[in-house]
């Protein structure tokens, strides 16, 4: 009888340890994956939700509808957005705006005081000027005197902004060039979507700018690689983990021109009207929203080190990639150590 018994608790026991493993071994959910292209880039939308082929198409549907009404409203490239309206609306004049564009218009402003100029919408000229614009040009330097007349008419103040009648007028004919923030802003839509169709896991990628939302799978959370040129290669210089965070990336090594063997970088200074010439490759801004973090990389790519104190003074979460005699130094705001935590962020400042 005793032997019966032990036998009996042995198997319940063998069943409850293979039960354990089971549950130990349970496969997550498939992380199901769109993309497609918007902005000149592409987009990339992964789900780690459970979902079904037919959810996954209606998802598609939903996403291009999302990004498409962003194009339309901010699109330098497309003569009929409503940003060209804008640009293209007699000086001086009240034009009503979306409530979208609005928004957009706001936040650039708001940075654009906070970082000085650093950041400014308004230099639309100047990027054309350098060829990075929708009226490219031959890769050459431009005319010194096109640059100083594109540099005197740009600046944020002329920017004049009614939210509450809904309304924006240029008080001098510069061109607004929203590219330094509207694929945040797209990224933020598309993310707000996923959410309002019950989504929680999910990780929106437009051309490298990105929101994380949740966990790629159970104790999980999504991985982002920060980018370097090697040898004309673009590798993840260092992986980080994000949870409920979006991420923008501002890099000099994307998108340039050489003239005489000398490199001229895409992102303008607004104070100088020339491209960024210093030794910060690449800035990386940790915020909720990425219309936030999109602009504020563009800003401290501008500013280089110099902004890493205006980064603590504001709290910002800054990781700066500089060039140093042919290695990398990694700088990174406190804000940011405090997010990763002092293990993780040692590791990146010793290049791990």
């Amino acid at each position: 009888m005793r032997s019966m018994r032990s036998l009996y608790l042995l198997l319940v026991l063998l069943c409850l340890m293979l039960l354990a493993g089971c549950a130990e071994t349970e496969t997550p959910p498939e992380v199901k994956r769109l993309e497609g292209g918007i902005f000149g880039t592409t987009w990339v939308v992964s789900v780690a939700d459970p979902i079904t082929d037919e959810e996954l198409i209606a998802l598609r549907q939903g996403i291009e509808e999302t990004l498409e009404r962003v194009d339309w409203q901010m699109s330098t490239w497309k003569p009929e957005s409503e940003l060209m309206q804008l640009n293209d609306h007699p000086v001086g004049e009240w034009m009503a705006v979306s409530a979208e564009l609005m928004q957009v218009l706001s936040l650039s402003q708001t940075i654009s005081a906070q970082s000085d100029g650093a950041f400014d919408v308004t230099v639309g000229n100047l990027v054309n000027l350098w060829s990075f614009g929708p009226q490219q040009r031959p890769d050459a330097i431009p005319d010194p005197g096109q640059l100083q007349a594109s540099l005197e008419t740009a600046g944020y103040q002329g920017l004049q902004l009614d939210a509450a009648a809904g309304q924006a007028r240029r008080q001098q004919d510069f061109f607004i060039d929203l590219s330094g923030v509207a694929k945040g802003f797209g990224v933020d839509e598309v993310a707000r979507y996923l959410t309002a169709q019950g989504l929680s896991h999910f990780l929106v990628n437009i051309g490298g700018e990105m929101v994380a939302s949740g966990e790629r799978e159970p104790g999980q959370s999504w991985r982002i690689g920060i980018e370097l040129p090697h040898s004309g290669v673009q590798v993840a210089h260092h992986i980080i983990p994000v949870k409920d965070m979006s991420v923008a990336t501002s890099g000099d090594y994307r998108n340039y021109f050489e003239v005489d063997g000398q490199r001229f970088s895409h992102t303008i200074n607004p104070l100088t009207g020339w491209p960024i010439d210093h030794r910060v490759a690449s800035v990386t801004v940790l915020t909720p929203e990425n219309a936030n973090a999109d602009a504020w990389a563009t800003a401290m790519m501008v500013l280089g080190t110099d902004g890493l104190p205006l980064a603590e003074s504001l709290g910002l979460r800054v990781l700066m990639l500089e060039r140093n005699a042919g290695d990398w130094t990694t700088h990174l705001s406190s804000a940011m150590v405090a997010y990763l935590g002092e293990e993780k962020a040692q590791a990146l400042m010793q290049g791990k």
